[in-house]
């Protein structure tokens, strides 16, 4: 029996990133405020990058005790590469899940096969599972191709299910997500929509230095406007449209020049179809991953923040980092999908939704945008206060702090969804 509201939580997560680190740090973020809150947190991920470790190591980041699995992964390996990686470290995380014991288990996916190690510590432990769901899969990969094999997307299904309802409450990234999981008939009460945040005080300029150096480090910045994109390149994600994008602007003659920052499966397709459209190294610049740390200058710099994914309805329900990161820094965000993002942006005249234009209109409308320093500066403003008001990180890391404690019966009371927000209305 628990006797005290401070819990050791197990938290699994296989893509854990610290700021030190390229890709978003939602589980970092959390991990430490509900460390800061008094609560033990153990993370139990893997490290995907080359080392000389063969097992098992910990490391202590934040106050959060982090437990090291070395599983070679990235977005450009096969599927069936990838699936691989996934039940390696399941198998990996059921055992050392188990060996270090908790009050709960807090399993976020994506993968899905995390709830493998999920639902066995559980069960063994006798203890609640909560499953955060980032992405509806398998939706998300039978949408797009990557799974077709019918037996496949059958046990896919299924396993999704089991999922679901071997947890005592389930957090959902979106309000499209929470559709989807209420679609398995999982109980509405017990599923709290907490989107991805945003980190206000990281991103804002008093807490980081003048962005003059960016101009010597990169010259070609000059004083003009600014695209970014920041993160994945992979199939889903479509960044060559900002080359398309760079193509029409330069061919009216605007002097607004795009920057991507990331990695993956496409980095040499967006590059490459820049060099194409010769815009490469012109208006369009691209620049490797870089640590989450270092995105709150380049943020700065940008006058425009970027999300972008191809045209696939289930995309519509994502709850990208970038996106949340562009509203904490206060800037003007520029999406090309529909879904809640766009329903935000329109609503809150908060950006650009670019769904469903041709380039050319697209280009237009950004190239007015940009020349309107009043409009600019208004949606900068809403961006801030949506940050502030809705999907700030400390008053989201609380929600998740209250679906926990319920969970383990230290609360009689679910918390209140966010989803009833007036954002959603």
């Amino acid at each position: 029996m628990l006797y005290s509201n401070k819990m050791r939580i197990i938290y699994l997560h296989q893509y854990f990133n610290t700021p030190d680190m390229s890709g978003g740090t939602r589980s970092y973020e959390m991990a430490r405020r509900l460390v800061a809150n008094g609560h033990e947190v153990h993370m139990i991920t893997c490290l995907r990058s080359e080392t000389d470790h063969s097992d098992w190591f910990s490391t202590m980041e934040a106050g959060i005790n982090v437990h090291w699995f070395p599983v070679r992964y990235d977005n450009t390996m096969s599927f069936w590469r990838r699936m691989k990686a996934f039940f390696e470290f399941a198998f990996k995380a059921t055992g050392k899940a188990i060996s270090v014991g908790g009050d709960i288990v807090f399993a976020t996916s994506t993968p899905l096969t995390i709830a493998i190690p999920g639902i066995i510590t559980s069960k063994k432990l006798k203890i609640p599972m909560v499953f955060e769901v980032r992405d509806l899969w398998p939706e998300m990969p039978i949408a797009i191709g990557a799974l077709k094999n019918p037996l496949l997307k059958f046990l896919a299904k299924k396993f999704e299910k089991l999922a679901y309802f071997n947890s005592k409450a389930i957090v959902a990234l979106s309000p499209g997500m929470k559709a989807g999981i209420l679609a398995t008939n999982f109980p509405r009460e017990r599923v709290a929509v907490i989107p991805n945040s945003s980190d206000c005080e990281w991103f804002r300029d008093k807490y980081h230095g003048p962005d003059s150096k960016l101009e010597v480090k990169y010259p070609w910045l000059k004083d003009s406007p600014l695209i970014i994109y920041t993160g994945t390149l992979g199939a889903l994600n479509g960044v060559a449209y900002l080359s398309q994008l760079a193509k029409r602007t330069l061919e009216k003659s605007s002097n607004i020049k795009f920057l991507v920052i990331g990695g993956g499966a496409e980095y040499n397709l967006v590059k490459d179809t820049a060099k194409r459209l010769g815009v490469l190294n012109i208006n369009f610049f691209m620049l490797e991953r870089l640590p989450k740390k270092d995105m709150p200058l380049m943020y700065k710099r940008a006058t425009f923040v970027s999300s972008l994914f191809v045209s696939v309805k289930e995309m519509e329900s994502n709850s990208a980092n970038k996106f949340f990161d562009g509203l904490a820094a206060q800037k003007p965000l520029l999406i090309n999908y529909s879904g809640w993002h766009a329903d935000l942006l329109r609503k809150n005249n908060a950006g650009l939704v670019l769904a469903g234009k041709g380039f050319d209109d697209a280009a237009n409308d950004i190239i007015k945008a940009v020349k309107d320093t009043q409009c600019m500066r208004e949606m900068g403003k809403n961006s801030s206060i949506l940050a502030d008001t809705f999907f700030d990180r400390e008053i989201l890391a609380l929600q998740l702090e209250k679906v926990l404690l319920y969970a383990v019966n230290k609360t009689s009371t679910f918390p209140e969804d966010i989803a009833s927000g007036k954002y959603f209305k």
